[in-house]
């Protein structure tokens, strides 16, 4: 047993099963090392919670890579107790599983209401039988997270999981309408960033039906983005039969077997990616694991 493995099993053995970031708290240690200590020792018992999904990454050959990265499903979603001690690890399993359970609903809320004010700002313009708004990320799948990280523009730190929007207005719609709502998100979305008590970042675009149609062409990165969102959205807000219809034309244009298949290519890299960094050293890292490793930039998500 290394002496990091050892130390893990000394704290667990005090404070009880641990998650990936209690353990780098208490230890200082360096995140892989830990994450290698826990994974491959016979002594520790490692259980993750979740899901892994599909996420595009220019920085990824193929694009194709599985969220969360192995360093936040390690941190955050994965609990770590003594393999002797199935009862302590299965009750803590069980309460962290519920706290995820908690954000992201508490986040889906959050969305509801922040569409719902979004609303009454425009009143009467707001063109409800022609307009769908998808949810999208973490929150989806059941995975949100509070981890605070500095949001991209201003560096400000956000409650962990962005709240990811879609707006798609039928064709119809004026304008000027479609300028009133991205306005009034675009000022709800700052207070919320700004405001202590919130500090949530929403990422959003409006978009036509007519820029769908362009989109699941498939043919651009940016535009394969925006077929993975569309395809994993639930509807939050507005016409159903415009909703169904963004996941028939997901359907019928093949997006959805495409996607399926480069879900299926990020499966494959992130076992090959899991066997290669249980053996190598912290310097020693390549680029395309260190990828799979660490989280990544979120920038280029909306379109």
């Amino acid at each position: 047993m290394s002496q990091l493995e050892d130390r893990i099993a000394e704290l667990i053995q005090a404070e009880g099963p641990l998650t990936g970031a209690e353990i780098q708290k208490l230890t200082k240690g360096d995140s892989l090392a830990i994450w290698q200590a826990c994974r491959a020792s016979t002594r520790l018992d490692l259980r993750t919670l979740g899901q892994r999904y599909l996420r595009l990454d220019r920085k990824v050959e193929g694009y194709a890579r599985l969220s969360p990265s192995i360093l936040r499903e390690f941190m955050t979603y994965s609990v770590t107790g003594l393999a002797g001690d199935p009862r302590s690890l299965d009750q803590r399993v069980r309460e962290l599983a519920a706290n995820i359970e908690r954000i992201s609903q508490a986040k889906y809320d959050l969305a509801n209401e922040f569409i719902q004010g979004i609303r009454s700002q425009i009143g009467g313009a707001w063109p409800e039988d022609q307009v769908c708004i998808i949810l999208a990320g973490d929150i989806v799948y059941r995975m949100a997270h509070e981890v605070p990280r500095p949001e991209r523009s201003t560096g400000k730190l956000v409650r962990g999981s962005d709240i990811d929007l879609v707006v798609v207005l039928a064709d119809e719609v004026p304008d000027a309408v479609a300028k009133q709502i991205d306005d009034a998100i675009y000022k709800s979305k700052y207070r919320a960033l700004i405001t202590p008590s919130i500090r949530e970042e929403i990422d959003y675009v409006v978009k036509t039906m007519a820029r769908v149609h362009e989109q699941v062409r498939f043919d651009t990165f940016k535009r394969m983005v925006a077929c993975k969102i569309l395809n994993e959205g639930v509807l939050l807000h507005g016409n159903r039969s415009m909703f169904d219809g963004i996941k028939l034309l997901l359907r019928d244009q093949g997006v959805m077997q495409k996607l399926e298949d480069l879900e299926r290519q990020a499966r494959v890299s992130r076992e090959m990616g899991l066997e290669y960094l249980l053996h190598c050293g912290a310097g020693k890292m390549r680029s395309e694991e260190r990828v799979l490793f660490y989280s990544a930039e979120e920038s280029e998500e909306f379109e």
